[in-house]
This record gives C-alpha cells, structure tokens and sequence, in this order.
C-alpha cells in the first residue's frame, strides 16, 4: 500500500494536527507558486484574455525572481502557448514548471491544494479539501476539483480528503495557532449546509493545525465567492492585520468595513493580546457594465522576493504600496496593475497558492 492510501486510510483515527502538521502563514519561505494558467471562457472572454495577460505574466515573472512557479496547464496545446508567452516576455524558464493537470477555470487559491508541514519530522503533506466552486456558481468544475490530488501525486506527497467544501481564499492565517475566515462564506449553505459552526471549526482545527478561529461576518460587494477573508484581512505578521477600509459613508462598502473593524478591535489572541489592526483604503471602485467588481488591495500576494498587490489606476495605489511597504520592510512590494484581471472577480491572492518549504 502506498503512502497516500495510508494517510488516506488513517486520516480519521488521527488528523494531520495530532500528527504535529499545520500551515504556515504565507510569508514562510516556500519551495515553489502554485498557478492555473487561464485556457477557457470560465472567467475571461477570448479579449479580456488578451487583455489580462500581459500583468499576469509580470505576476509570474516577478515570483520567478525567488522561487519557482509550477503551473497547472490544461493540456499540451496550453503548455506550448504558455511557454511561448513566457518566453517572448523574457520569464526565466528555468524557474517555470508547465505540468499537464486539466482545469476548468484559474483560481488556484480555491482549487489548488493545501500544503501542510511538520518541522519537527521534516514531512509535509497536502489536504484535498473538496472544491464545488463557489457554491456551485460556476459549473463544471470537476477537473478543478482533482488538482490537489494531481499535485500530491506529482511531489509524492500524502494527503487527506476531510470531505467537506473549504477554499484557500477563504481562509487566512498567522502561522501561530489562528486562522481568521467569514461567516458568509463558511456558512453559507451552498458550502456545507450539515455542519454547524462549531463543527466548521472543528475541521478547521484538525486539518489545517489551528487552536484558534477568528470570525468576522461579511466580505465586499462584488466577491462571488460570498465573502472570502482575502479581500478584507490580511495578517502581515502573527499579531498584525491590514484591513480594508472605505472612508466615502455612500460606498456600498463602507457599512460592511465597518462592521469588520469592530469585530476585529474585539478579538483576542490565545496570548490574551489585541490584534494590530492597519488600515488598507480600497481603491476607487472599479466596473465593468455597471457591474461593481472586487477590487482590494487586501488581495496582495507574499511571495519569496516580493509582495505583489493589485493596483486599479487610481491615486490610492501609492497609498496602499507604502502603508504595505512599512508592514513588509524585509521585502520589497510591487504594484501590479490589475484592473483587467479583476474583471474576472479575482485577482493576486485569488490566482496564487504558496508551496512551503520544510
């Protein structure tokens, strides 16, 4: 029997925290990016494609600079059009990993697997949380489904099945004990409507390592994905958030903030100690045919060389960049403008799932 099928087999009589795994905040060093590469009209018409294409590049490119990037590429035909692009834009392809894993749109933080380590064994292991995306908004999504088993299998990891919905971006963590998520999204009956909130949590702590949930209620207008915490709070060390913060009273975002302010102003670490809590504007609101998108500079992404964050081409862009500057002062943070891919309801954090190192 191989090792997958033992964790497998042995998930229920031990969970992967009583076996010493958790996961890390994403500033630990990782080994490599995880992507999608966008190949259908799932979340990009044909032009938008175009039209996006060239800042997700320079995404790829700027996490090139610190770790390698393994991309998810639906089939051959996809792997030569994104080695073509890659190329042509002069991405290090010495960093780049094209792997033949069928998808159905690019969302990796959702879809892509979860990576677990143990540092005291030196093991890691991935958890394939089961995906239906967004609620089953977004139908097909059984290729997208099997991507974490497909990468458990390509790294020879094990990996357990909890067997309940859980999506990346739905979750955010200091890597010491605390995971921070959403009432809207959790529980919200299109996810997982058998389970109570203490039951979430339970899964919570036994299959990502936590000892403690922080809840807060809503997401921004615009997210899809019913409120996923990567839009509103970011830990940018284990006691210190950015949250998204709107000061214009008439923005249909400023009542949701708000809430969230006060419900972070009243939580507790396991230590007894506040949260830090930095305010992050959020951009003028972006649209698309009098649609509000989820435009957030929340939706930043901490690779090895660089924070990446979204920019929309408004005057709040350098405001964002050197509040997150003075948070990430061992990293430089770069600004890329993500006015085309947010078309998509995503954008940095959303396309991206880190990989630690041990």
């Amino acid at each position: 029997m191989n090792t997958q099928t033992d964790i497998q087999d042995n998930h229920t009589r031990q969970t992967p925290a009583q076996q010493g795994f958790f996961f890390p905040a994403e500033w630990h060093p990782h080994v490599a990016t995880w992507l999608s590469w966008p190949h259908t009209e799932a979340s990009w018409s044909l032009d938008r494609q175009e039209q996006m294409m060239p800042a997700y590049i320079e995404f790829i490119k700027t996490i090139t600079q610190g770790e390698q990037v393994c991309i998810n590429a639906h089939n051959e035909t996809v792997i030569q059009i994104a080695k073509m692009r890659l190329m042509l834009a002069g991405v290090d392809m010495d960093r780049v990993t094209l792997l033949p894993h069928p998808t159905n749109d690019s969302w990796c933080r959702d879809h892509g697997p979860a990576f677990l380590i143990n540092p005291e064994t030196k093991q890691r292991m991935i958890v394939n949380w089961g995906y239906n995306a967004w609620g089953n908004k977004y139908p097909p999504y059984d290729r997208d489904d099997l991507i974490p088993v497909e990468i458990a299998h390509y790294r020879n990891l094990p990996y357990v099945n909890p067997g309940i919905i859980m999506e990346g971006g739905s979750v955010e963590f200091n890597g010491q004990g605390t995971v921070l998520t959403s009432r809207a999204c959790l529980l919200n009956q299109n996810r997982n409507s058998h389970l109570t909130q203490d039951k979430i949590e339970q899964y919570l702590c036994d299959y990502y390592g936590v000892q403690q949930v922080l809840w807060v209620e809503e997401g921004i207008v615009g997210d899809d994905t019913d409120g996923h915490i990567d839009d509103t709070v970011r830990f940018v060390n284990e006691d210190t958030v950015v949250a998204a913060s709107e000061t214009n009273k008439n923005d249909d975002n400023y009542a949701f903030l708000e809430e969230i302010h006060r419900e972070l102003k009243a939580m507790r670490l396991p230590n007894g100690k506040q949260l830090n809590i930095v305010e992050l504007p959020m951009p003028d609101p972006v649209f698309s045919d009098d649609v509000r998108l989820p435009a957030s500079y929340a939706n930043f992404y901490i690779s090895n060389a660089a924070v990446i964050v979204p920019t929309f081409r408004c005057a709040k862009d350098q405001i964002a960049l050197d509040i997150l500057e003075k948070c990430f002062p061992d990293r430089k943070v770069v600004g890329i403008d993500s006015t085309e891919i947010v078309w998509g309801l995503g954008s940095f954090h959303c396309l991206s799932q880190q990989e630690p190192a041990i």
